[in-house]
């Protein structure tokens, strides 16, 4: 069972840029869509972002115009690159299938946006 490890998670002033990672530990070619997912403390899991094996993408309001989701099947690597980076966009972000796969959660990796 393929298993995925997100990095990429920092401390970051409000505007800053980050890229997130999600290396899966086997082939995510067989997944057509997956997605970055943020749970922010107190706050429901959202999904932030899809992209298909054919690449086409969904953004939630929130993120759209300033995140870029994208994919490496040959890498089995999920990307999430994070521009004008706002306190709200502080949370524990994962990657998963869409829908989601209760047996794939990583351990996420926290982003911080504060000044």
């Amino acid at each position: 069972q393929v298993q995925f490890v997100e990095s990429g998670g920092a401390l970051k002033q409000p505007g800053g840029s980050l890229r997130l990672s999600c290396a899966a530990s086997g082939s995510i070619s067989s997944f057509y869509v997956m997605g970055w997912y943020r749970q922010a403390p107190g706050k429901s899991r959202e999904l932030v972002a899809t992209r298909t094996s054919d690449s086409r993408t969904t953004y939630a309001d929130s993120v759209k115009g300033r995140f870029t989701i994208a994919r490496d099947n040959a890498k089995n690597t999920l990307y999430l690159q994070m521009n004008n980076l706002k306190p709200a966009d502080t949370a524990v972000y994962y990657c998963n299938t869409v829908p989601l796969d209760d047996k794939l959660w990583g351990q996420g990796t926290q982003v911080t946006v504060s000044s």
